[in-house]
């Protein structure tokens, strides 16, 4: 590669790293101003500051953080548990015997084809009537059903790309139908498998628009409490920093700790012969 090739890369590099961590290390550094440090016009201070809990403290003396947390984690844990229960043999299903003709593989990606507010207002006048506003249940079904038809479609590519022939081969060793299944597909379709609960966790992990609509206390999550802090007459920056902050360590971690799955996930079935 040239030298002016090289310079091209690097300055790219450079700006696409501070496109993505910029905000993160903006949201790090604010939450551990102070009031005064957050609105000042120093520029020296934007970096060059005395750190200070008090953004903390107050997240957690003043707001019910925890319970929110504990309500995301809940939802999102559990949905994700029920995509993958339903969607890695629908998704076989499909990939090894076409069930419905590709008809009903179309229709279960077609529920995600339009943007979420469209359902709402059918979602929400059928929770009013079934008594699932503002409770896990009710968030726990929405997330599942969104989540499922996206699950299904990714893992059903990654099912197709598993050679049949292993599965004629064992079936030859006497291995039956459930054996194959979990013994020879399930370990072969590991990444693809990883890759599909980390999105499914990770969407459930941030969404908005249903848990700010289908909510108000009970089952409130924390993307909904983090956005009470942008009020109409101020903002509050050092306890929305905070929030955001924790909230995003977990999907760090996860995608940290999963990212030798999610590299073979993302290339399975890329290179053949």
């Amino acid at each position: 590669m040239k030298p002016w090739g090289k310079l091209l890369f690097w300055l790219i590099t450079v700006v696409v790293l501070f496109v993505i961590v910029g905000p993160l290390v903006w949201i790090y550094l604010t939450a551990f101003k102070s009031a005064n440090d957050i609105f000042t016009t120093d520029v020296r201070k934007l970096v060059f500051f005395k750190p200070t809990m008090e953004n903390f403290h107050r997240l957690f003396s003043d707001y019910p953080f925890w319970n929110n947390f504990l309500n995301t984690v809940i939802v999102s844990a559990i949905s994700t548990i029920l995509v993958l229960l339903v969607s890695v043999p629908a998704a076989y299903s499909f990939a090894r015997w076409n069930t419905g003709q590709g008809h009903l593989l179309f229709t279960t990606i077609s529920t995600r084809m339009f943007p979420a507010v469209v359902a709402a207002i059918p979602f929400f006048m059928m929770y009013r009537k079934a008594g699932l506003l503002d409770t896990h249940l009710g968030l726990i079904l929405l997330y599942t059903y969104f989540n499922t038809s996206f699950a299904t479609f990714l893992l059903y590519g990654f099912f197709k790309d598993i050679p049949e022939e292993l599965e004629y081969a064992a079936m030859v060793d006497g291995y039956s139908r459930v054996d194959i299944f979990r013994k020879v597909v399930l370990p072969l379709a590991r990444p693809g498998i990883v890759v599909t609960t980390v999105f499914c966790l990770i969407w459930s992990w941030n969404e908005f628009l249903y848990a700010f609509l289908f909510t108000r206390s009970t089952a409130r999550t924390v993307t909904v409490l983090i956005s009470s802090f942008w009020g109409s007459i101020e903002v509050q920056y050092g306890p929305m920093a905070a929030g955001a902050a924790i909230v995003i360590l977990p999907t760090l971690f996860v995608a940290w700790f999963m990212q030798r799955y999610i590299i073979r996930g993302l290339t399975f079935g890329a290179v053949k012969g």
